[in-house]
């Protein structure tokens, strides 16, 4: 029998897939578009995790949320040095949610309010990712734009409190398949993990979207 982060990770293959595919991502990727995209996307990533971060006090003690939420995961400060700097100093005052993003964050909110099962699923499609594919990004940013290796602009993929990030990830899977839940909440994180790839396909959707290639 397959362990359940195995089973979360194939079960949401397809809508990973279709986020990690997206037009925009993949333009992005392959450096056709400019910088002003990128700074975009940054954007819509500060309303996820405050999302995410800003809800996690009330979960620290929750027996099935609390043993993920590890301060080196945390990437509202870097996020907020990298707006600095895409942004300026002033930066908070331009920031704005696409609709698709407001969906998004609302669904990561409501969770940690009534569910912890499915936060944890949120939790994982995004800092996993951040450690995986987010890598892809950085190096991609860094050679297109300018940035610093591993400096400004590109802080929101770097890790400095995680010295391995695949022995991490390692303990992660672990935590998951220790999670303290029976075999029908389970499913349920399951179907949340693709809810989330879905909503954040949608931010990509609405990017692409406002930042079309010309023709």
């Amino acid at each position: 029998m397959d362990s359940f982060s195995t089973l979360i990770r194939t079960a949401s293959h397809e809508q990973h897939m279709a986020a990690e595919t997206s037009a925009f991502m993949g333009d992005l990727l392959c450096g056709r578009l400019g910088v002003a995209a990128y700074a975009r996307y940054t954007e819509q990533l500060w309303f996820v995790y405050e999302a995410l971060e800003g809800t996690a006090g009330r979960l620290a003690a929750d027996p099935v949320a609390g043993p993920f939420l590890r301060p080196e995961l945390f990437r509202l400060p870097a996020l907020e040095r990298d707006l600095a700097h895409l942004r300026g100093p002033r930066r908070r005052e331009g920031l704005s949610a696409l609709p698709a993003t407001r969906a998004y964050a609302d669904r990561v909110r409501e969770c940690a309010e009534h569910w912890p099962g499915g936060y944890v699923a949120h939790h994982y499609t995004r800092y996993l990712g951040d450690l995986s594919g987010g890598q892809v990004i950085r190096d991609t940013a860094e050679r297109t734009w300018g940035f610093a290796r591993k400096g400004d602009g590109v802080r929101f993929y770097v890790f400095e409190g995680i010295a391995n990030p695949a022995a991490f990830k390692r303990g992660y899977r672990r935590l998951l398949d220790a999670i303290p839940v029976d075999d029908l909440e389970r499913q349920r994180v399951v179907a949340e993990c693709r809810a989330a790839f879905a909503l954040n396909t949608a931010v990509f959707r609405a990017l692409g979207e406002e930042f079309p290639l010309s023709a």
